[in-house]
């Protein structure tokens, strides 16, 4: 009885979400199942450099005489001329159908584009290293698209230099806000930030991943779901799908306790196709 009436006080979203995460383990659990002897289609490399927006400046591209920086056999653009280059990628497919946009950081960023459902146009629009101010600032570069879908995952940079909860929460509510204002027809998917690999973790940044709990990524993930019911668009919980029994990210889905692996991204593409699959796609 006590399990009955603590579901009957339990918010909306909080439902949904539990009964969208219920499928979403079903669904992973097959197809990790009918995938067992498959081969996992390795991601190609991107067509451009990735950038590296945690600490590149945000110079015009005038300021590094429009070229960009050279890291040994690599190069890497400055944090502006990515943001121009996914400009210009938005505006080639302003007329494009069933648009389907992937907003986001370095996550968003390296999904590989043959794991994508089918049967729409996808736009990536992912920078590595984004912040949450950071993406609402350049959200006009969709101004000129006509959307069917947008997904949205960003806040993990944030946190990782200690930027306030609050800020990361109010920065998507107003990302938020500006998608439905610009592209009403739109059907809006804000998704739960990842955890991290804990002690596991072979990042880079591994002594500043430590200093960031999972558990306050968790408590972020509720402000964020808070919001998106507060604001009438879908949330899309992850977390519990790439989480161990410990809160940490699963090692089979991660490269180095942080960014995913194929099968990551498997787990993270049955998820959105699952999202997808609803009246509105058939």
């Amino acid at each position: 009885m006590k399990v009955l009436e603590r579901l009957e006080k339990a918010p909306y979203w909080a439902l949904l979400s539990l009964a969208m995460n219920c499928l979403l383990l079903m669904a992973v659990s097959l197809t990790w199942e009918g995938d067992r002897t498959a081969k996992v289609p390795t991601p190609k490399s991107s067509v451009l450099p990735q950038a590296n927006a945690s600490v590149a400046t945000e110079a015009a591209p005038e300021a590094t005489n429009g070229l960009v920086t050279a890291v040994g056999d690599r190069e890497y653009f400055t944090y502006q001329q990515w943001v121009d280059l996914v400009r210009q990628e938005a505006q080639a497919h302003a007329d494009a159908s069933r648009l389907t946009v992937l907003l986001g950081d370095s996550i968003s960023l390296w999904f590989p584009q043959e794991l994508l459902p089918g049967r729409r146009t996808w736009l990536n629009q992912g920078i590595s290293g984004e912040k949450s101010d950071m993406l609402l600032r350049r959200l006009d570069a969709l101004d000129g698209t006509q959307p069917d879908t947008i997904f949205v995952m960003v806040g993990i940079n944030d946190l990782i230099a200690q930027v306030p909860e609050k800020s990361v929460a109010q920065n998507l509510e107003q990302s938020v806000q500006y998608l439905k204002q610009q592209h009403p027809e739109a059907r809006i998917i804000v998704q739960s930030i990842l955890p991290h690999g804990a002690e596991r973790a072979t990042w880079e940044g591994r002594d500043q991943l430590l200093q960031l709990p999972n558990d306050r990524i968790q408590a972020v993930n509720t402000a964020i779901a808070n919001m998106a019911d507060a604001e009438g668009v879908e949330y899309l919980n992850l977390y519990p799908l790439f989480a161990d029994g410990e809160g940490a990210l699963r090692p089979d889905l991660t490269t180095d306790g942080l960014h995913l692996s194929d099968r990551g991204y498997l787990v993270w593409r049955t998820a959105i196709a699952l999202m997808l699959n609803d009246e509105r796609d058939r």
